[in-house]
């Protein structure tokens, strides 16, 4: 049987939207830190950008996170639903992908 849990985050738009920040699936995670997985877990990364010059600060961020990693990644420019955010980031993380039981 497959364990389904929901980690919320308290944001306003999880309620109003009705989404979680993160779904943990079987062995599955988004949020590294709550769904027991760390950086080395992750397989594939998405960050949403609303503005193009904000692609070359997030390199070096990225590379010092998974650069010994090498997740599947994209950075999309797109508009994100508050001005305020300058990023929204996505993850997808398996438990154990890096070789661990």
């Amino acid at each position: 049987m497959t364990m389904r849990r929901a980690i919320m985050s308290g944001s306003a738009f999880e309620e109003q939207i009705g989404y979680a920040r993160a779904v943990v699936d079987g062995s599955i995670g988004a949020v590294p830190a709550e769904a027991e997985c760390t950086f080395a877990d992750v397989v594939r990364v998405r960050c949403l950008l609303p503005d193009r010059d904000d692609f070359e600060p997030c390199g070096p961020v990225l590379r010092r996170r998974f650069g010994d990693v090498r997740p599947a990644a994209a950075m999309p420019v797109c508009g994100l639903a508050d001005p305020r955010m300058k990023i929204e980031i996505d993850v997808d993380a398996r438990k154990g992908s890096d070789g661990r039981d």
